[in-house]
């Protein structure tokens, strides 16, 4: 063998070697990132994704006004479930502010959203301004509902916790008292891009 085919075997079995580690490398850094539990920032969810789901279809709840309130998945309807405890005042009041919003800022997708106030009482005041928007729907007060949401009594001065159903009955995510909007936001927008 002469040495410029010694050379050129040479230059060969470096670039294969760069090729299988560069492979494998990715691979290797892949498989730690994996394991280690991290996630790229668009796949998280701002919320505690339930684990089961609470499947809520079995005992439907009832409207205010009696009316059974139907799932019916067909329709592609995804819920926010706010559960305000008894008297919780500027609580409510921020509630209402801020669940207005997020259904006015699906745009074209606020359809798809039904925000669903489970009441205390029979009077069940929601505050302004969600009180006028049509995708309120107030439940009836309902105390085996309420015993089924996780951590439904964990309430604090920053608010109460809230609860997102998917369009077939099923309880999926909690979020805490006090949880920032905007991520309640971003997570009902990716779910309703996917279905």
């Amino acid at each position: 063998m002469t040495d410029d085919a010694t050379s050129r075997d040479r230059r060969n079995r470096t670039a294969l070697i760069a090729i299988a580690a560069l492979f494998f490398g990715s691979m290797l850094v892949a498989g730690v990132l994996r394991f280690s539990g991290w996630q790229p920032q668009g796949s998280k969810s701002h919320g505690t994704l339930l684990d089961p789901p609470v499947d809520l279809r079995e005992q439907p709840p009832a409207l205010l006004d009696g009316q059974p309130y139907a799932w019916n998945p067909d329709a592609r309807t995804w819920r926010i479930l706010l559960a305000p405890p008894a008297a919780c005042g500027e609580a409510c009041a921020q509630a209402s502010v801020d669940y207005d919003k997020v259904w006015r800022l699906m745009g074209r997708n606020a359809d798809r959203l039904d925000v669903l106030w489970l009441c205390t009482d029979a009077a069940c005041e929601v505050p302004p301004p969600l009180a006028q928007d049509r995708s309120l729907r107030r439940l009836a007060p309902d105390p085996s509902l309420r015993a089924r949401l996780p951590d439904v009594d964990d309430a604090d001065a920053g608010g109460f916790p809230v609860y997102l159903v998917d369009p077939n009955g099923f309880l999926m995510m909690r979020y805490p008292p006090g949880a920032d909007v905007a991520g309640v936001r971003a997570d009902i927008a990716k779910l309703l891009k996917l279905i």
